[in-house]
């Protein structure tokens, strides 16, 4: 009786190699996508509503008031969203550093700043400045506890998004890309004196957290194309 065995070729290491790169790069480009766009989608929702729901006003709303009144609806999925595609975003971060400068902090770091997102969606910011319709125009005068979680979370939020720029400044660094290090230590700047001048002005604070959410999707889209799997 005639036995025959059947032996399975075996690709050569480095072709195996070669395929797993080639099916798992795209991966984490993808994840990156995600946090590359939750910035720029969330502005342009916010603002859209902010032009078209009466009573608001850029001089004088935030744009998280958007979460009261009858389409509150929108900015709350807005919210959720953003902070979704932040986190996805993180992830692909982590993957693309791998053990490189800035892999273990700044996705992490990014992470809270999308959880931040999701933790205004549940807390809404307070009623103020005419904004809903019938709300007296003065200042909120006490804040509610909704309020108080919704203001503790962004501060934490955007302060751990100016520590991640100033990780990220890392692999810029070690990358020779001088203008895009030096750039993610200055923005903290602006999105910290953004928030400082709030109370001067609440355009200044609009300015501050859109210019971070920007440099955010700057710096994913950057690395995206200069990091390896």
């Amino acid at each position: 009786m005639n036995i025959t065995n059947t032996v399975e070729p075996v690709a050569p290491t480095g072709a195996r190699l070669r395929t797993t790169s080639t099916r798992t790069r795209p991966t984490h480009r993808v994840l990156m996508g995600c946090g590359v766009a939750a910035g720029p989608l969330f502005l342009a929702v916010g603002v859209v509503q902010g032009l078209t729901r009466e009573g608001f006003d850029f001089t004088r709303n935030a744009i998280s008031q958007l979460s009261l009144g009858d389409w509150g609806w929108i900015q709350v999925i807005n919210f959720v969203v953003a902070g979704t595609l932040i986190i996805v975003g993180a992830t692909g971060l982590r993957r693309a550093l791998r053990d490189g400068p800035g892999a273990t902090w700044a996705p992490r770091l990014v992470t809270v700043f999308g959880a931040s997102f999701l933790v205004s969606a549940v807390f809404a910011a307070d009623p103020g400045a005419g904004f809903p319709v019938g709300t007296p125009d003065g200042p909120t005068t006490a804040l509610s506890t909704n309020g108080a979680v919704h203001m503790v979370g962004g501060m934490i939020g955007y302060l751990a998004l100016c520590a991640a720029f100033i990780a990220l400044a890392r692999p810029f660094s070690a990358q020779g890309r001088r203008g895009w290090a030096l750039a993610s230590r200055i923005v903290p700047v602006v999105v910290i004196a953004g928030f400082v001048g709030s109370s001067a002005s609440v355009l200044l604070f609009f300015t501050g957290a859109a210019v971070g959410l920007v440099w955010l999707s700057a710096t994913i889209a950057r690395l995206a194309t200069t990091t390896s799997n």
